[in-house]
């Protein structure tokens, strides 16, 4: 279970949804830019919801969503980091735009899942996705570090002390700032929100062995 400041991120079905759906578009769009020269592709994925990790490659991005989905699965409590809060954080905020923009896209991303799901697609259901990381007693910390990116240094660690952020709270989210590779064990993580056909097509995907550990 994942433990977030002092709240547990539900093992809940609506949970699973939020993401659910932003793990499929997030891959559906490394699909897609296959295709498309690299000079002509924008930034995109889940975690373009939180400005910092904006240039983060798409597969770190399903990578850290895979680890931070593990940790939620996990029987045993899980302290989040600063990256695991922003992994929820755009999951939830993307899950809803889904739900409230194409949610004709959402009956066709939950199909195949291992888990049966039926959700009425309204507004509503936005609202709860949303609710999920509103409802957690964490400070948004990941929204507030991209104002120091263009500062002088002095400055940057003035405002690191006025709003109490260590380097070491911080270091997980500038490391991942420079990662390109993914783990081969990364789809096995997958185990509850992706199926067993799309662990190997993921794993396939990335030019990973889904049978390694």
């Amino acid at each position: 279970m994942l433990q977030i400041c002092r709240d547990i991120l539900p093992q809940s079905t609506l949970t699973y949804v939020a993401f659910r759906l932003a793990c499929a578009e997030t891959l559906k769009l490394v699909e897609c830019a296959q295709h498309i020269p690299p000079e002509q592709i924008a930034p995109y994925g889940y975690l373009t919801e939180v400005p910092f990790l904006t240039n983060v490659a798409p597969q770190v991005q399903i990578s850290l969503l895979a680890d931070t989905w593990s940790k939620h699965l996990s029987p045993e409590r899980q302290e989040a980091n600063l990256l695991d809060e922003s992994v929820v954080y755009a999951v939830c905020e993307t899950a809803a735009r889904i739900v409230e923009r194409t949610p004709s896209f959402v009956a066709a991303y939950l199909q195949d899942g291992p888990r049966r799901v039926e959700v009425a697609v309204n507004r509503r259901l936005a609202v709860e996705i949303r609710q999920l990381h509103l409802q957690l007693s964490n400070e948004g910390d990941f929204l507030v570090i991209s104002q120091f990116q263009d500062l002088e240094p002095d400055e940057s660690r003035r405002l690191k002390r006025e709003f109490r952020l260590s380097d070491g709270y911080l270091q997980p989210m500038f490391e991942v700032l420079g990662r390109w590779r993914v783990p081969p064990n990364m789809p096995r993580k997958m185990t509850g929100l992706l199926a067993g056909e799309e662990i190997k097509a993921l794993s396939e995907m990335l030019g990973l062995s889904a049978t390694r550990k």
